[in-house]
């Protein structure tokens, strides 16, 4: 069974890795003014659209490769919480937030489980094991 465990912790993984890293992307390349703009109608600074850009596409590499799987699933998590709660929660469950819960379900369960098969984390795990 615990073959299967990681496999399924290695498709979350990569998985999260691939729509964190697309949309870091699509926030530039769609014009990052634009997302600035709609963070600061937020109340948020607007110069925060660039740095969650940023965490989104460095965050979402971490993962697809497995390095610092935990760490990196921690802070998309917080991001995935802020946006539930400062954009999301007023457009409702449905076509609202119900993508960003998934995806926090997916972080958290990283968080707590690690990287598993394929990734830079466990070469380092197998080191200290030695």
């Amino acid at each position: 069974m615990g073959n299967y465990s990681s496999a399924g912790t290695f498709i979350i993984r990569v998985i999260l890795g691939v729509i964190f890293m697309a949309h870091g992307l699509d926030k530039f390349q769609s014009g990052i003014g634009n997302i600035e703009g709609f963070f600061a109608s937020l109340g948020i600074p607007a110069f925060m659209a660039t740095v969650v850009a940023i965490i989104e596409i460095v965050g979402g590499i971490a993962l697809i490769i497995g390095l610092g799987t935990r760490i990196a699933s921690l802070v998309l998590g917080v991001v995935l919480v802020v946006a539930i709660f400062q954009a999301k929660l007023g457009m409702g469950f449905l076509g609202g937030y119900e993508l960003d819960i998934a995806l926090l379900a997916m972080a958290v369960h990283l968080v707590l489980s690690g990287s598993s098969l394929l990734s830079v984390d466990s070469l380092f795990s197998k080191k200290n094991k030695a």
